[in-house]
């Protein structure tokens, strides 16, 4: 069911609801602006939705938490340094798009929304993320990516129901233990943190079809990555590898060397291959299969 789209609040509309707000405290005033706010919702596609985005807020309008029956709430590209405690409030919130702000954490109380399923805070100034996090455990999709994070909360091993995860663009050094625990994952994006290696427990992500490391510096690819036979996208370009595991050839779905940044196959420029795999690669990837294969 579609709908037609929100038109964002002009600056003067922005301030008018400051007025309202401050005008006093009485339910009448807030209900008023909060009325003010809910005028510029609709419902597209069956959601609820309202979009805030590039509206040079330094802080959201206290008056959005009342809008209970928001589903999915757009906060992208503005000034937001910190979200309040209220937004526990919109607890039928399905999409949350905070995406480009200057935010510096997440308030724990994002945990009470229990039907979030995307979760998009990346481009913030973000250096950890609170472990009530875990508790939005039907998260199907969560970017955070250009941040400023170096782990993850054990917490999030409950994420079982997490299709999509971005954390590249951080300061990551090692993939958080709480990533395996993601058997739902079928895309993981790693690219540009500080990974030297990938655990052995790669292989628990049975599901994954994409992933990108590059521009890391891994020197070794671990031989249970070429369990994953369900991979179709392995992006290890401009990292520090000299070699790549015997098992290769396992993985069957990877089917040709990839060139464009989304292309499926192996993606694996710039690492500082050794004789005679820099020269069998030279034919391309069928090439590289059948030098590894045993004979």
């Amino acid at each position: 069911m579609g709908g037609k789209q929100s038109r964002g609040f002009s600056s003067r509309e922005l301030s008018e609801v400051s007025v309202i707000q401050g005008s006093g405290n009485d339910q009448a005033g807030l209900s008023s602006a909060a009325e003010k706010i809910r005028r510029h919702a609709t419902v597209h596609f069956g959601y609820s939705t309202l979009s805030l985005a590039m509206r040079g807020l330094d802080d959201a309008p206290a008056e959005l938490w009342e809008l209970r029956e928001l589903q999915k709430l757009n906060l992208s590209m503005n000034c937001l340094c910190s979200l309040p405690p209220a937004l526990s409030a919109l607890d039928n919130l399905v999409v949350l798009n905070l995406w480009g702000n200057n935010l510096t954490s997440l308030p724990p109380e994002i945990g009470l929304l229990k039907k979030l399923r995307v979760l998009f805070a990346c481009r913030n100034r973000l250096s950890e993320v609170p472990e009530e996090l875990g508790s939005c455990a039907g998260l199907e999709v969560l970017s955070l990516a250009n941040n400023q994070i170096s782990s993850l909360p054990g917490s999030l091993a409950a994420m079982r129901n997490l299709t999509k995860l971005n954390l590249s663009h951080n300061r990551i050094a090692h993939i958080p233990t709480c990533v395996y625990s993601m058997k739902g994952l079928v895309f993981l994006h790693l690219a540009c943190n500080r990974l030297e290696t990938i655990a052995d427990q790669i292989q628990d992500l049975v599901n994954l079809k994409i992933l990108i490391v590059e521009g890391n510096s891994i020197h070794t690819l671990p031989k249970t990555l070429c369990f994953l036979d369900s991979l179709e996208l392995l992006n290890v370009d401009f990292n520090e590898l000299q070699s790549v595991p015997g098992e290769m050839y396992l993985l069957s779905r990877l089917r040709k060397l990839a060139c464009h940044p989304m292309d499926k196959g192996l993606h694996i420029v710039h690492n500082p291959l050794l004789k005679p795999i820099k020269e069998v690669l030279q034919g391309g990837l069928s090439s590289l299969y059948n030098y590894l294969k045993p004979t």
